[in-house]
């Protein structure tokens, strides 16, 4: 059978009396990280992509800011008989703020920074195309820093009818030194002190291709390759990089898609 949870939803369909069972839990939306285990199947898969198993069954995948929204999951039961069902998600409203008669320099990155900018986005990419094991993604996550929100997933600016990336992270306002706990458990695999945009940036690995990214911190406590436990002390918020303030951006990543860290945890 296959068993979808969340806080509002409870859904069940038969597979014939087979074994196999799936069971998802997260929001059907734009920007959701689903977690969930199939027991007793495989070749899980998302509009025919491949969903990596852990060695006891469990999985992750997410729908970014604009993904489609119709799309199929797919997965063999134990007998190798293939089962799908259509997972239709809903889309939503993003923040969009026009801005027009901004100098071209506030606008683009001076050319000098940007051999610096593509060294930095390299890293950040190989460090969330890791594909640890670990199954740390399905706790239920705590918020990483206290204090109020300042910025949501998903707005965007758009500069002289130009368009800027959207924000990919919930931003928690807060003076440098407030501290920034690590929001479930898992390995950091990235500390930078100074990256062009985002300064002080961690990331940590919460297994499967799901991952914490921390930008503006004043200051880390745990090293690269520290494995942490859920609300322990790793960084400090700061004001590094470009921000005209100090708080925390949290960024939840699956792999290189990126997702929304507020659908985590509880609403403030």
């Amino acid at each position: 059978m296959l068993k979808f949870l969340s806080a509002m939803l409870l859904l069940v369909w038969p597979l014939s009396g087979l074994a196999a069972e799936l069971t998802m839990q997260g929001e059907l939306t734009q920007g959701s990280l689903i977690r969930g285990s199939l027991i007793g199947g495989s070749q899980l898969k998302l509009n025919n992509k491949p969903i990596a198993l852990s060695s006891n069954g469990h999985f992750a995948f997410g729908f970014n800011r604009d993904a489609e929204l119709k799309n199929t999951l797919s997965w063999l039961d134990e007998k190798g008989k293939q089962h799908s069902k259509d997972l239709v998600i809903s889309s939503r409203e993003y923040d969009i703020q026009r801005i027009e008669g901004v100098e071209g320099k506030y606008v683009s990155p001076p050319p000098e920074v940007t051999k610096r900018i593509q060294q930095d986005n390299a890293q950040i990419g190989k460090a969330r195309q890791n594909n640890d094991q670990r199954i740390d993604f399905m706790q239920d996550f705590i918020w990483p820093a206290q204090g109020p929100i300042s910025g949501v997933y998903g707005s965007q600016r758009v500069f002289n009818g130009t368009p800027k990336n959207p924000h990919y992270g919930v931003d928690v306002a807060g003076p440098t030194g407030t501290p920034v706990y690590a929001p479930a458990d898992g390995i950091v695999t990235l500390y930078v002190s100074d990256m062009y945009y985002s300064g002080g940036t961690m990331i940590i690995d919460h297994g499967m291709g799901v991952s914490s990214t921390f930008l503006h911190l004043s200051a880390a406590t745990v090293e690269q390759g520290t494995v942490v436990k859920q609300g322990q002390l790793v960084a400090k918020i700061g004001a590094t990089g470009r921000v005209t303030g100090a708080h925390l951006d949290w960024r939840i990543n699956w792999f290189g898609e990126r997702l929304d860290p507020a659908l985590l945890v509880p609403k403030r």
